[in-house]
């Protein structure tokens, strides 16, 4: 394996190739007088270290004789066709591009597919639209030198290019984050899992499955603060993918459960884009008035009716033609008729100004229906978004992919993010969350969560401090990039707020993983950590995998190696195979089934996500031992 880049990202992607995946991995960086962000850099370098030593200490702890992969670093200003080759582009697995520039990323990729059509290819571009057409320029150019029209699917076999950008593959562990307080989340299919650790149940209570449980934590293993992942203790360590018999037998040993991550707060009003609610098209003063002029109305055309002795139809048709002033005057009539036809007069001159009022509002109603909203009154248990960079502006999408109400607070009126912000109608208040007013504005005090995810750390220390002070047990996720000042943020918060929730979260050390797995192949959906063990999950193709084909789902269960999660199902099929094999349908839209009975009987042609042990992957995908050479 081969990363270039400039930042911590290329740090951190070799540590995980290393760490989690037992890869070879050659480093290219630029010179240390030529780099992005050099601090930042030399700790991603530090935690890259700390990284690998914690995997190799974990293995010989283990003794089960797994090496993690060699590496080697390469400093080069630029990732030219001679660097490239130099460090074995000719001859490698995969190559990460994960410069700060897509221009960079471009060029490095063109000149890499040209020295080997072969090689599996991820680049870091941040303009999806543009990674598209990259993605389908690259793979064809592969597929016309090597002579291979066919194109790689969910398993990842032959060449493919895949084009990911840190932004986008962070959000959602951001976004579940927020919602449920971790990180150990994967994406698949549009959908949201995590891995939620339960504590051991209770005498007389029967612990909730979720999807399924992947693991069984270590006999004594501790985590109050509810931090991502446990240290190991005790004499019996975690058991993966464990089967039936062994999770019954297992007493006061917590697990890890597979979830689905959802909301169930209150959803923001739904409203048709450009068309402003009733509510929103007039003030409360003029709806109040209106109101009024109305009362005043009825009441006119019941004195009448009681006066005249009228039809109420007719009495009313009398009234508005006096509230208009285009009846005849009333000069033979009685004196209580003229009377009431002198008050609809006066009411019908109260009443213009009104209209003149409520045209008014209307139009600038609609005027402003592009410009940004307020937060609505009474709103609660919202997401407080602050920043709409990069990072925010993609974050943004998520929630509101999964109906979450969010109110965001940015300083800047061109940001990146207000387009998106006026086109999902999310409220957003203008200015410095610094400033006194502005987080009362967004209100924090009926909030779920505070995601602070602008590019400076102290305004997000800032912003969360002042937001624990308003409400003591509010969930704050926190964008830091010094790992350092992170840990200390993190373990202040937790002593001095240890009810709450805080997490900081560094969106290089959270789009890692998914870069790896793209170079791992496109099968590798993610990775979640359980105590100090990794737990794959993985897209495979039933067809030439003999122990899934053929089988079903609980006979190619391996308790420790491999669980079969879900099942691809054409659009067509969904709802005929649900009730045939009596499987629970996914999310509307989603192409997987979930909790798949054991009696279903895996077909050549189905395609399924499954969890796997580093071990169990490498055996089902017939991946054979390479020799390590010295690189």
């Amino acid at each position: 394996m081969v990363v270039c880049g400039d930042d911590g990202l290329a740090h951190r992607l070799a540590a995980e190739l290393r760490g989690v995946y037992r890869e070879q991995v050659t480093l290219v960086v630029p010179p240390s007088g030529r780099r992005v962000r050099q601090p930042m850099v030399g700790r991603a370098r530090a935690a890259s270290a700390a990284l690998l030593d914690m995997v190799n200490a974990a293995v010989n702890r283990s003794g089960n004789g797994e090496q993690s992969g060699t590496s080697r670093e390469l400093e080069a200003a630029e990732s030219t066709e001679d660097v490239l080759a130099e460090a074995g582009v000719d001859r490698a697995a995969a190559l990460a591009l994960v410069y700060d520039d897509d221009e960079t990323n471009i060029r490095a990729a063109l000149t890499a597919r040209r020295l080997n059509p072969r090689l599996r290819l991820v680049l870091r571009l941040y303009n999806r639209r543009l990674g598209r057409h990259i993605e389908q320029l690259l793979d064809q150019s592969a597929a016309l030198a090597t002579g291979d029209a066919r194109q790689s699917g969910l398993d990842g076999a032959g060449t493919s290019t895949t084009v990911l950008s840190d932004a986008d593959t962070a959000a959602p562990a951001l976004a579940a984050t927020a919602l449920v307080g971790t990180s150990k989340v994967v994406e698949t299919d549009g959908l949201l899992l995590r891995a939620v650790e339960r504590q051991p149940p209770r005498p007389g209570e029967v612990a909730d499955p979720g999807l399924c449980t992947l693991a069984l934590l270590s006999t004594t293993s501790n985590d109050p603060a509810g931090a991502d992942g446990s240290e190991e203790s005790g004499e019996q360590g975690p058991q993966l993918l464990p089967d039936a018999a062994a999770v019954e037998a297992a007493t006061g040993r917590g697990t890890v459960a597979l979830e689905q991550v959802s909301y169930a707060g209150p959803p923001l009003p739904t409203t048709r884009a450009g068309v402003p609610p009733f509510g929103e098209l007039f003030s409360r003063r003029l709806r109040w008035s209106l109101a009024g002029l109305g009362a005043c109305v009825v009441a006119l055309a019941v004195a009448l009716m009681v006066v005249t002795d009228d039809h109420p139809l007719h009495a009313t048709y009398v009234t508005l033609l006096d509230l208009f002033a285009i009846n005849e005057p009333a000069h033979n009539k009685d004196a209580g008729r003229q009377v009431l036809q002198l008050l609809s007069g006066f009411v019908g001159l109260l009443l213009l100004p009104v209209l003149l009022a409520a045209v008014l509002e209307a139009l600038g109603t609609f005027r402003n229906a592009s410009a940004v909203r307020k937060p609505p009154r009474g709103l609660g248990g919202h997401v407080v978004l602050l920043g709409l960079g990069k990072i925010g502006t993609r974050v943004l999408t998520r929630l509101r992919e999964m109906d979450i109400p969010v109110v965001c607070v940015e300083a800047d009126p061109e940001a990146r993010g207000m387009a998106t912000a006026r086109r999902l109608r999310v409220p957003v208040v203008l200015g410095d969350v610094t400033q006194e007013g502005v987080l009362e504005a967004a209100k924090i005090h009926r909030a779920h969560s505070l995601l602070a995810l602008t590019s400076v750390d102290t305004t997000n220390l800032e912003a969360a401090l002042y937001a624990r002070s308003v409400r003591s047990r509010l969930r704050v996720v926190l964008r830091l990039y010094d790992d350092d000042f992170a840990t200390a943020v993190y373990r202040t918060l937790r002593a001095a707020h240890p009810g709450a929730l805080t997490r900081s979260r560094s969106v290089t050390h959270l789009s890692a993983p998914a870069f790896a797995g793209a170079m791992m192949g496109r099968q590798i959906l993610g990775a979640i950590p359980v105590e100090r063990r990794v737990l794959l999950f993985a897209a495979v193709k039933v067809a030439g995998h003999r122990q899934l084909e053929g089988k079903t789902v609980g006979e190619a269960f391996r308790a420790g190696a491999w669980r079969v999660l879900a099942l691809e199902v054409p659009d067509e099929e969904r709802e005929a195979a649900a009730r045939a094999d009596g499987a629970g349908g996914g999310e509307r839209g989603s192409r997987l089934v979930w909790e798949l009975p054991d009696t279903y009987v895996l077909r050549s042609e189905d395609r399924v996500v499954l969890a796997a042990t580093r071990r169990g992957l490498a055996e089902l995908l017939g991946r054979r031992a390479r020799q390590r050479t010295d690189v």
